[in-house]
């Protein structure tokens, strides 16, 4: 088409103005180019546009010009001189056929100012009712404006609000992402600091209890130093834990050291026989492990204590917990049994999370990370860790990983 009017915008959107987003959220929608051609061949008008219409601003944000009307993205009108500055204030399409057949606009400053004699112009409606801008076109000649015509508009730019909604919601759940994993590597951070600085303190208290039970205690310090020592123990036990979630949740995972087989017949007992002085129920072994095992002894004894931890809280006063654990079939498994009430159905997806704890009675026991860590620990050895849970047969978890010898 020959061009039939041409001027210069009365500005040009600065590269730090706020609305520079809004250029490049229209410039993000891949459909637009089609759009604009659409309308073009829908209305035969010569340029059409989508525009940012603020109460003071009119912001070209994509056109398609073949009137060679001048305007391209970031350029701006005075919003006055625009009837899209009416379209705004009324929050309706307005649609000039013919701008000398129009009893309200053919004496307006607008078609006056910029030379056209039909107009298009539809509100871009965002979510909860906020007026955006609109889908507007322009041509120096009288076009039909059907009602297919407007239907199709108001369609397109429904579509270009909703796109819009879109790339919000996508952004602020970016930044949310994005605050959240940095509060999380913080907070993972911060763990692995406290867990590394308690360990001196509790080791020097540690310390201090072992030289004070080598004396002659009175009666009364004879009590206090067990129970300080047990307690102790369950601290020493946290920090542990708390470094490992840490380690893991930093990217350095469980770390696994087997240079040989191992007797994990001495480990288990060892480990039944510390947490055999703070349970308030007893607890029987069976081990049918005829030969040493390649495994890591420290972290299968933690794997074994977090086990036996978490049966002692949730398991029923007085009832035994059951410890097994058999080498057959290039297979090793360890399971702790523990009477009581079942593991509820809508806890169990979530019982291996960190922080997941099943009761109230567990909010004096720890972090929640025993049985998180237990797993972490069967996951490094190439094992699993599952468990079963019913009121006739009680709470069994049970550790399996293959058995090396070599």
């Amino acid at each position: 088409m020959t061009p039939r009017h041409s001027f210069a915008p009365d500005h040009m959107l600065d590269p730090d103005d706020s609305h520079h987003q809004d250029v490049r959220q229209i410039g993000a929608i891949r459909e637009v180019p089609l759009i604009l051609d659409l309308c073009r061949r829908m209305t035969g008008m010569g340029f059409t546009a989508i525009a940012r219409v603020t109460d003071g601003r009119w912001i070209t944000c994509a056109s398609l010009d073949h009137l060679d009307f001048g305007l391209t993205p970031g350029d701006e009108l005075e919003v006055e001189s625009t009837i899209c500055h009416e379209v705004r204030a009324c929050r309706e399409t307005i649609a000039i056929p013919d701008v000398d057949a129009s009893e309200v606009y053919r004496n307006h400053h607008t078609p006056r100012r910029y030379g056209f004699k039909s107009y298009l112009s539809v509100p871009i409606i965002r979510s909860g009712g906020e007026f955006w801008g609109t889908l507007c076109a322009i041509d120096p000649v009288a076009r039909p404006l059907p009602h297919e015509t407007l239907a199709t508009f108001g369609l397109f730019a429904q579509l270009l609000a909703l796109e819009l909604d879109r790339q919000d919601e996508l952004e602020a759940g970016r930044i949310a992402l994005a605050t959240e994993r940095d509060v999380g590597r913080l907070r993972e951070e911060f763990i692995a600091v406290v867990g590394h600085d308690l360990r001196n303190p509790i080791a020097a208290v540690s310390a201090g209890l072992a030289l004070l039970s080598r004396g002659s205690p009175s009666d009364q310090t004879a009590f206090l130093i067990p129970e300080m020592q047990r307690a102790l123990a369950r601290a020493g036990q946290i920090v542990t834990n708390l470094m490992d979630f840490a380690r893991g949740r930093l990217g350095v995972g469980i770390e696994v050291l087997a240079p040989g087989p191992v007797d994990l017949g001495t480990v288990f007992r060892a480990v039944v026989r510390e947490i055999e002085q703070v349970a308030a129920q007893p607890i029987t072994l069976a081990l049918d492990l005829p030969q040493p095992i390649r495994a890591d002894p420290q972290r299968l004894g933690q794997l074994l204590s977090n086990l036996l931890s978490n049966a002692v809280t949730h398991g029923a006063a007085g009832a035994p917990i059951r410890v097994e654990a058999s080498d057959g079939d290039g297979v090793l498994r360890l399971s702790v049994t523990n009477q009581g009430p079942p593991i509820p159905e809508e806890v169990r997806p979530s019982l291996f999370l960190p922080f997941v704890r099943g009761d109230d009675r567990a909010n004096l026991q720890g972090l929640g990370l025993g049985l998180y860590i237990a797993c972490e620990i069967a996951r490094a050895h190439g094992g699993t860790l599952d468990v079963e849970s019913s009121e006739a047969e009680g709470t069994t978890f049970t550790l399996t990983l293959p058995a090396r010898h070599d």
